[in-house]
This record gives C-alpha cells, sequence and structure tokens, in this order.
C-alpha cells in the first residue's frame, strides 16, 4: 500500500511555483497540470492508461483529461475508490498541505481552478497554483480578477493511504 507524503508535494509545489519542470508538459491554463505533479511528487499512484477519460495519468506524452483539466480532476476525486483517492470535507480549515482545493469561479457548476495548500497559519489554509503563478495566496481567491460572490469550493482531503 502506497502512503501519501504531503511534505514531498509542498516541497515541490514549493521548488516549481514559479516556474516549469521539464520533464511535463505546459498548458496555457496550466493550473491542474501542476497540481498533478505535486500529487505524483507526494506519490500519488497513477491508473487508467491509455484511456484519456479514465482514472489520473501521464504517459508517453499523453495524459489523462483528470490530470490537466480542472472539472475532470474535481470529478475523478469524486469517484476514485482506489489509486490516487480523496475524501470532500465541508470547510477549508479541515485542509492540511497537500490537500487541494477545487474552484467554480462562476457559480455555474463547472470547475476552473485548481489549488493545493502549501500552508496553514492559525487555521486558515494558503495555496499555490499556476495559470498565475501564486505562492502563499489566500486560499478564498477574494483578491483574484477570476473571483465572483458566486464562487463555489469543493475541498479535497488526500488520503494518506493509496489502494
Amino acid at each position: 500500500m502506497a502512503t501519501y507524503d504531503r511534505e514531498a508535494a509542498v516541497a515541490y509545489a514549493n521548488r516549481w511555483w514559479d516556474d516549469y519542470n521539464p520533464e511535463f508538459p505546459k498548458f496555457a491554463v496550466d493550473c491542474t497540470n501542476y497540481i498533478s505533479q505535486c500529487l505524483l511528487a507526494g506519490g500519488a499512484p497513477m491508473r487508467g492508461y491509455p484511456n484519456r477519460g479514465n482514472g489520473w495519468w501521464i504517459r508517453g506524452g499523453n495524459w489523462s483529461f483528470s490530470w490537466s483539466v480542472s472539472h475532470s480532476l474535481r470529478w475523478y476525486l469524486a469517484g476514485s475508490n482506489r489509486g490516487l483517492t480523496a475524501k470532500r470535507v465541508g470547510s477549508a480549515g479541515e485542509l492540511e498541505p497537500g490537500d487541494i482545493i477545487s474552484y467554480d469561479f462562476e457559480g455555474d457548476g463547472t470547475f476552473n481552478h485548481t489549488t493545493i495548500v502549501t500552508s496553514v497559519v492559525d487555521g486558515v489554509p494558503y495555496v499555490n497554483a499556476h495559470t498565475y503563478n501564486v505562492k502563499g495566496r489566500h486560499w478564498a481567491y477574494k483578491d483574484s480578477y477570476a473571483w465572483r460572490p458566486e464562487a463555489t469550493y469543493v475541498f479535497w482531503k488526500i488520503n494518506d493511504r493509496f489502494t
């Protein structure tokens, strides 16, 4: 049984927050690709190759939708019961470094951003992200041009053990 190394995921997030690892593709909208790299650095196991609509993986110059698309990763995490798995929790205060947040800025049901928690200060998570690269931003993103009052969030507690 594999375990999730939260410290390794956060170390990767902090190393590459404002740069791009040349071992991976770079996307114009790179947030979920970056988060997937962080999860992989933490030991999350890939599965589902070669079906792009199945599992969470990158291999041979190809990748699953959940590797690179925010909305797809959100639904992958909601339904995965093996490999990379997570539990949806009710508030940001339940998160710890290495956990993930999915963002629907417009509140229309389409999730368009993903971040990783890199620190928690006085119970408040701070996150890193790509696309508009940020380090140590308040989890709610209310200072972002993308944020809207209708924004909704899904808070993911990454399981520490993978089957």
